[in-house]
């Protein structure tokens, strides 16, 4: 009887063989006993050694990568710690927060700068609408124009809100040392002081963007030959310096650090305050608590700060007529003409509005500075 011939060997052991210097495996034709490859201890063998060096390599592949990603990790997170960076920290979350914001709330502050200025100098007449104010803009040219001054807006937040959310959440560390210190803690009265010192020094540093944000806005309102038609914020600031000087880019400071003041204290003080006691003596979760203490810091922001912001628009619009002069010579001079010429409800004018704009912005804001300051902790 003729014996029986060897199986091939399969391609995948052979490779293996060769790859680990295992040995070269007889000829496929050569004669082999008839015992079945099945139980042949060589080739089992063989296998195991194969398998098993393949194991080692992909444990070693996996602790290779784990060992790199800790390595990362744990550079990020010094980087993250160094003195440097946790101070800097707050800024940048602060700027990146409130980009994101002005980006999706920019048509309805288009909305409500218009509103502001519609009807100036009239008591009666006809009393424009939101929704008639986007239908004349829209009539006008394009949907695209609702976000008319979005450089100067993303601008004014990379300045504006950098500042005030940086300064008040670093007050609010140096508040919160002081109070564990003493083994108290933080009341009402401190978040107050911090959100009006922040807002007011923010509103200085961001007042030139601010203004021209005000310009590009109400160019519309303008007749064509008397238009502007700026091409950027920096096209704005550079012609408003140069045709009315540098110190033009700080009209209407004051109601303008009144305005930030008013609606810092609004949005961040009651944001903290109502995020503490919604933690306090609710059961809800972490974002929950966020998005109801954003809302209700919302309301109270845009309460608090809606007459200086009226005021603030009116004077940043206002541009000397040609014997010099000007509609109105401060904040006070502005909050009397008004209420005497337009009625001291004028003030409120839009408040749904304005609402509807501070409040999804002070929302946006919050909840991202939220989450940055969470991932960068």
């Amino acid at each position: 009887m003729s014996p029986e011939p060897r199986p091939t060997v399969p391609s995948y052991i052979l490779v293996a063989q060769d790859f680990l210097g295992l040995g070269n495996p007889p000829p496929a034709s050569a004669a082999a006993p008839s015992t079945p490859p099945t139980t042949s201890p060589n080739m089992s063998g063989t296998t195991s050694k194969a398998l098993d060096a393949a194991k080692s390599t992909s444990q070693q592949a996996k602790n290779s990568l784990r060992t790199m990603t800790e390595e990362t990790s744990a550079t990020t997170s010094t980087l993250l710690h160094h003195p440097y960076a946790r101070a800097a920290l707050p800024f940048i979350n602060g700027g990146l927060a409130g980009m994101t914001a002005t980006t999706v709330i920019q048509p309805i502050d288009m909305i409500k700068v218009r509103l502001q200025l519609a009807g100036e100098g009239a008591k009666t007449g006809a009393r424009p609408s939101a929704l008639s104010v986007t239908r004349d803009i829209l009539a006008q040219g394009k949907v695209g124009d609702l976000y008319t001054g979005l450089s100067a807006g993303l601008l004014r937040q990379a300045v504006y809100t950098t500042a005030r959310l940086g300064f008040f959440d670093t007050f609010m560390d140096k508040f919160k040392a002081r109070a564990e210190a003493k083994g108290s803690q933080i009341g009402f009265a401190e978040r107050a002081g911090a959100g009006l010192t922040a807002g007011g020094l923010a509103a200085m540093v961001g007042n030139p963007a601010d203004l021209a944000l005000i310009r590009m806005q109400s160019d519309g309102l303008k007749p064509m030959a008397q238009r502007s038609n700026y091409n950027s914020v920096i096209d704005a600031l550079t012609r408003i310096a140069k045709t009315e000087g540098v110190t033009a880019l700080w009209a209407g400071a004051y109601p303008t650090v009144v305005r930030a003041m008013a609606l810092n204290l609004g949005q961040l003080a009651f944001f903290s305050e109502a995020k503490t006691q919604l933690k306090a003596k609710t059961q809800i979760g972490p974002r929950a608590q966020t998005l109801m203490a954003s809302a209700i810091a919302g309301f109270f922001a845009s309460f608090f700060s809606l007459p200086f912001d009226f005021v603030k628009t009116r004077l940043q619009k206002q541009q000397m007529a040609p014997d010099g002069s000007l509609p109105y010579r401060g904040m006070a001079d502005c909050f009397r003409k008004v209420a005497k010429d337009e009625g001291l409800l004028r003030f409120y004018r839009g408040f749904g509005t304005y609402y509807v704009r501070i409040a999804p912005h002070a929302m946006v804001t919050l909840i991202v500075a939220d989450w940055l300051g969470f991932i960068t902790k």
